[in-house]
């Protein structure tokens, strides 16, 4: 494995080392921390839950779960919470809440910690809710429910979430992965052609991209900026990579679809999932 996401994606110029990407926060947390358990509060306590994480899984990429970190650190700053919701624009929750500096810096600390921790043999990928997910997220939490986003305000939060991994650009991180709501089964063209600010950037510092659209994937220029693209259903052409999600498979039985070339399985396992059964599971996708 590389510290390059790239140089390990099937069906690109790499490797193609990678077989299996896990997205295992939830259940990890849950395992190692219990109910309600909370790496986020420092680096140096998010990295000791890391290192039993890894050593539990090992997992083929290593994914830091930048929405989540946000997320702790607002349920522990109530009066910053309160003033998401103090402007009307659509994207000021979202960008009040990317320019505080606390969570920045302690975003910055845990990749530091994580990279170290890493050795340059397994990539780090920041997963993130994508512009438009985050955008609705945001507002969510300033109390607006059912807010109607529009194109400029994804392409906003795009900006936003731009100039929040400019701040992480001194370190080797392998690759950012985009998450659209699982709910959210209608995206449009014009949704990923207004990440081109995050894209660019991502882009700018040679980091892969993967993308985790629900539902069919959009017609856009833009899906070609993609390193990756994972679902249960999409299949993009070489020399991207197909990411096949066969968590419903793993988890509520059915036939293991063959791998074809340029493509890998990615699995989300939920909080509640057995050990024995996730580490079964995990052994029939790697054999």
């Amino acid at each position: 494995m590389s510290q390059h996401l790239a140089d390990d994606l099937p069906g690109g110029t790499g490797g193609g080392r990678l077989r299996v990407w896990l997205k295992a926060s939830a259940y990890t947390r849950r395992l190692l921390l219990g109910s309600g358990g909370d790496p986020w509060v420092s680096a140096p306590q998010y990295l000791a839950y890391f290192s039993q994480a890894q050593g539990l899984l090992r997992p083929d990429v290593a994914v830091v779960e930048v929405g989540e970190m946000f997320d702790s650190w607002l349920s522990r700053h109530p009066e910053v919470a309160a003033e998401l919701g103090s402007k009307r624009r659509l994207s000021f929750p979202l960008r009040k809440l990317l320019e505080q500096d606390e969570p920045r810096q302690i975003l910055a600390e845990v990749v530091e910690a994580v990279i170290a921790n890493l050795r340059g043999q397994t990539p780090l990928v920041l997963a993130m809710p994508s512009p438009k997910h985050w955008l609705r997220h945001a507002n969510a939490l300033a109390g607006r429910v059912g807010v109607e986003l529009d194109p400029d305000g994804i392409e906003d939060a795009a900006m936003y979430m731009a100039d929040l991994m400019r701040s992480v650009s001194a370190y080797p991180v392998g690759g950012v992965l985009l998450e659209e709501h699982p709910t959210d089964s209608d995206m449009e063209a014009t949704d990923v052609e207004r990440y081109r600010p995050l894209i660019n950037v991502a882009k700018h510092y040679r980091w892969s991209l993967a993308l985790r659209p629900r539902g069919a994937a959009p017609a856009s220029p833009a899906l070609a900026e993609f390193d990756a693209v994972i679902s249960p259903i999409i299949r993009v052409p070489k020399p991207a990579s197909s990411g096949v999600d066969v968590g419903a498979v793993l988890w509520h039985g059915g036939s293991l679809p063959v791998l074809d070339q340029g493509q890998f399985y990615f699995v989300e396992i939920p909080a509640e999932q057995q050990p024995e059964l996730v580490l079964e599971s995990l052994a029939w996708l790697r054999a």
